[in-house]
């Protein structure tokens, strides 16, 4: 097999199907992803263990063997000048296998991406700490690099990125940014940071709060004068703030939950739901940071976060089971996707 000439042709079989990921494993066919349902490649050969070693040497620069201790690599990997891919090779069951992300060379706008025109405001920011929230795969990343984008082309600031791997490539325009990737250009994410700080920076985008020392640095980060933009594994904006403050000891908490409702700008949740006319389309929670948002964070009383937003729609904020509703209403998804993406599907009963 000619490996490149092989993985070259599955890379373009993702770009020209639209597809999201391409997973390669031992004793199949390569399959891709395309509107979350896995579709193999009937057309190739079953994959063995030799065939994927070659193909992490090709997209590792000649790293055949993984790590001892790990038992697995992260990379990012340029197909030609038409796509860049997040890459995850790993043991299991003795066997090798690659997940592989496929990130678009362009960055799309928020208008691009159907996000709310609310989101503009966080780009105009100068600080303060905003989130994209949600699980693996609903687009957190791309939402950011949009955010990003939007600064980049209205006003010159320096951007710093800290990520592991570095995602999307932007062009410089009016902003000079710096993207650092973690393992090659700093040692982590919470170095990465502080590291930051004096680098003369107005933009932060931490691509992962991973743990305590990070959302540490980056809350700090937030309080003294910088936009911090990053992602969290959580469902909702009240979820989010529990996380934050709960990552820390409980003799810490009282001064997180003051810092964090001084620095916390908003959160914004997402998710990607399929269309009735094919692809997927994303729903939101937007929670804006006002008054009764810091009370409620400093109070202890982060319950309550949910019934501000559902009354927030005058100042900005987005209900997520209204977004549900209104796709409904206007025929883009299902009922059923609607309920299976609610948080609260009695409040949704209500509205549909």
């Amino acid at each position: 097999m000619n490996y490149e000439q092989e993985l070259d042709k599955l890379l373009e079989t993702v770009v020209t199907e639209g597809a999201s990921d391409l997973h390669l494993s031992e004793g199949r066919y390569p399959t891709i992803r395309i509107s979350r349902q896995l579709i193999p490649i009937v057309s190739s050969t079953i994959l063995t263990h030799e065939d994927i070693k070659e193909f992490v040497s090709l997209m590792t620069g000649g790293k055949k063997d993984f790590d001892t201790n790990s038992k697995e690599i992260d990379f990012s990997y340029k197909f030609k000048d038409k796509a860049r891919f997040r890459g995850n090779a790993f043991h299991q069951q003795g066997s090798l296998s690659i997940a592989l992300r496929f990130i678009p060379k362009t960055v799309r706008t928020i208008s691009d991406l159907m996000l709310p025109v609310e989101l503009e405001q966080f780009a105009h920011k100068k600080q303060g700490f905003f989130l994209v929230v949600g699980p693996v795969g609903q687009g957190k990343s791309t939402t950011l690099a949009a955010i990003i984008e939007s600064i980049n082309q209205e006003r010159a600031e320096h951007i710093v990125t800290i990520e592991n791997p570095t995602e999307y490539l932007y062009e410089q325009k009016k902003s000079i940014i710096d993207q650092r990737e973690v393992g090659i250009d700093t040692e982590s994410f919470e170095s990465g940071l502080i590291s930051a700080l004096r680098q003369d920076v107005n933009v932060i985008l931490v691509g992962e709060m991973r743990d305590r020392e990070t959302m540490a640095a980056a809350v700090t980060a937030a309080e003294t004068g910088h936009l911090v933009l990053s992602t969290l594994h959580t469902n909702n904006a009240a979820q989010t703030v529990d996380r934050i403050i709960d990552s820390f000891p409980a003799n810490q908490q009282d001064q997180i939950r003051i810092q964090l409702s001084n620095a916390l700008a908003g959160v914004l949740s997402q998710r990607l739901v399929p269309r009735i006319s094919g692809g997927l389309i994303p729903v939101f929670e937007l929670m804006i940071t006002n008054n009764a948002i810091q009370n409620l964070i400093r109070e202890k009383r982060t319950h309550e976060i949910n019934t501000v937003i559902e009354t927030g729609s005058q100042e900005g904020m987005i209900d997520m089971n209204r977004c549900l509703a209104e796709l409904v209403q206007r025929g883009e998804i299902t009922l059923e996707d609607a309920y299976s993406h609610s948080l609260n599907p009695k409040m949704l009963q209500r509205l549909v």
